[in-house]
């Protein structure tokens, strides 16, 4: 796989919540999890399913930091 993006993080599928279009993905990537909202047919189109490796891919143009 070759993309653009460079903050990609190998992990292990822990959890697919479907809703009606859109599906919430979560992938362990060493104890931290990430949530990725991709849609239903993406979801069937790369055959997502707990316990299967896949990457997390962060491209964003900003990134935002708060604290309390």
């Amino acid at each position: 796989m070759k993309i653009s993006a460079r903050n990609i993080l190998k992990g292990s599928i822990t959890e697919i919540v479907k809703g009606a279009t859109t599906s919430h993905v979560r992938i362990d990537i060493g104890g931290a999890v990430v949530t990725a909202s991709i849609t239903n047919e993406a979801v069937a189109d790369l055959k997502l399913e707990k316990g299967k490796q896949a990457y997390a891919v962060v491209k964003a143009s900003d990134v935002m930091v708060g604290i309390d």
